[in-house]
């Protein structure tokens, strides 16, 4: 290892440090961008006012005012992103404003999200900080019924036990009584 008959190594150069220009804090804040649009999806830039339905089987990007209604396959409504109407898309992301009834599969509100209007949805997320004024109408999926195989179709089985099963006719008096 070391010994005192071998010298260290030198150490090698530093390299010289360029200075850095000093940053200009009166510019422009940094606004957060939006999310770039995905490949094969539309936008409606922040200085667009459509009047008038937007009806599509893409995605859409909304940065600008539309006063109709919005159907779509994915929708993101931005920041400066106003709609006046229903919106109906599989999955919806409000950062904006919207002004009426919301259907969807998947629909999240972010902070800045301003939501006057029912949501029909079957998951919702809404961060801290989104205004939601309205009626949450959650829907579930429809599942397929279930097949029996054809050999249990036909031996005969035993009548059902009503057991464990609530009903709407029968009360357990000895728990209501113990609510006094």
């Amino acid at each position: 290892m070391f010994n005192k008959t071998n010298k260290p190594a030198p150490a090698p150069a530093a390299k010289p440090v360029t200075a850095t220009p000093p940053l200009n804090v009166a510019q422009e804040p940094v606004r957060k961008p939006m999310a770039s649009p995905r490949a094969g999806s539309s936008a409606i830039g922040s200085g667009l006012i459509v009047d008038g339905n937007v009806t599509g089987t893409g995605d859409l990007v909304l940065d600008g005012t539309v006063r109709g209604d919005v159907k779509c396959s994915h929708l993101t409504v931005g920041e400066s992103g106003n709609i006046e109407g229903k919106v109906e898309a599989d999955s919806i992301e409000v950062r904006g404003r919207v002004l009426g009834a919301i259907t969807g599969k998947q629909i999240k509100l972010q902070a800045t999200a301003y939501v006057e209007g029912d949501i029909t949805h079957e998951q919702l997320a809404i961060d801290v900080g989104a205004y939601f004024q309205g009626r949450c109408l959650q829907t579930r999926r429809a599942e397929a019924p279930a097949v029996t195989p054809p050999a249990a179709a036909a031996a005969p089985s035993a009548p059902a036990s009503d057991y464990g099963t609530p009903s709407l006719s029968t009360y357990d008096m000895s728990a209501i009584s113990d609510l006094k």
